[in-house]
């Protein structure tokens, strides 16, 4: 199950469970309070019944002044409850059938111990209901998910064909002109389109999870010559000592893709962009316009412009995760932009 879907399934097993659970809180409370109330009337009419042959052996039995005493009320006194009822023939003095706090308390015991019964049964009712309610609103969400995976799978697939006759005819163009600075920009266009390809590979899962040694300072001089023929206005620095690690080469290549295309495609003109390297953090700064919410960059789909397709950083967090680097990035408007990774679960020692 993919995090997306996680995310749904919880997010509505939690509403409907909650809510569910409120309501069904709010019924055994009504009921709680209902059967408090009973209680105290079926002992009331037990008095009562008492008072007429004082044949019970349930309540204590006093006499008091009948002095502005309340009679055939039930009354309470913290968890007691006792009530007055007249004795004939007698106006100087009253009964007095009183119910003790021990005999109270375990009659409200024994009607709380049942209710939560009923209760944890209706829970565990609740949670099976949710559940079925979670998966079955999942549903449409999963169907959606598989027809964009498989109409994108297509559309990479079918674009390899032409991309495949434009690269291969760009090569014998190049061999009959020579160098030429035409069809090199058509091969950045054709190598650009390739890497939007790797993205999407990379945002559906379909990239190799395989490790090799990597020189690390090599495959930055690499990718950072490519992004200079690509951003030819803006001055790449490159400070990166020698290191080798150990990651998914396809995986690492989009990482640093992505960061070095971002700060290239959102630099100022004849801006920069430098990538460090040093003490297993590797380092991509630029001096473009920065972002508003940093703490956003990584969320699927989120763009501060209206460029690119806002998956790019959540494929570089994503792959991150995958590999085992921490990244952070640090921002401000019209000062441009930091993202530091983490390298030292990758380090050969």
């Amino acid at each position: 199950m993919k995090r997306v879907e996680r995310e749904s399934l919880l997010k509505s097993f939690a509403l409907f469970f909650l809510s569910l659970n409120l309501l069904s809180g709010a019924i055994f409370y009504f009921i709680y309070t209902d059967a408090r109330h009973n209680l105290d009337e079926s002992l009331f009419m037990e008095m009562k019944l008492c008072s007429l042959d004082l044949k019970c052996d349930r309540f204590e039995i006093g006499f008091e002044a009948a002095e502005n005493q309340p009679l055939h009320l039930l009354q309470h006194d913290g968890d007691t409850r006792y009530a007055f009822f007249p004795i004939p023939r007698s106006e100087s003095y009253v009964m007095k059938f009183s119910f003790g706090v021990d005999a109270y308390r375990q009659a409200v015991g024994a009607i709380t111990r049942a209710l939560l019964w009923q209760y944890v049964g209706v829970a565990v009712l609740i949670v099976v209901l949710s559940l079925l309610f979670s998966f079955y609103a999942l549903n449409p969400l999963r169907r959606a998910l598989k027809l964009t995976e498989e109409f994108v799978r297509d559309i990479l697939h079918d674009v390899n064909t032409p991309l495949s006759a434009l690269r291969l005819n760009l090569a014998m163009l190049r061999r009959e002109t020579g160098e030429n600075p035409k069809v090199a920009r058509m091969e950045e266009g054709v190598e650009r389109i390739l890497s939007l390809q790797a993205n999407l590979r990379s945002y559906l899962g379909e990239h190799a999870l395989q490790r090799e040694t990597i020189a690390l300072q090599t495959l930055l001089a690499e990718r950072t010559a490519w992004f200079e023929k690509l951003y030819p206005d803006l001055r790449f620095t490159l400070e990166a000592e020698p290191l080798a690690i150990s990651a998914n080469r396809e995986a690492l290549i989009r990482v640093i893709d992505n960061l070095i295309d971002n700060a290239g495609k959102y630099n100022v003109r004849n801006g920069s962009v430098t990538i460090t390297f040093e003490g297993a953090r590797l380092t991509v700064a630029d001096t473009g316009r920065g972002i508003r919410e940093p703490q956003r960059v990584f969320e699927r789909f989120y763009k501060e412009h209206e460029r690119g397709m806002g998956i790019g950083l959540h494929i570089v967090k994503k792959l991150c995760d995958e590999m085992g680097i921490t990244i952070a990035v640090t921002s401000e408007p019209g000062a441009g932009s930091r993202f530091t990774l983490d390298l030292a679960a990758l380090t050969l020692r």
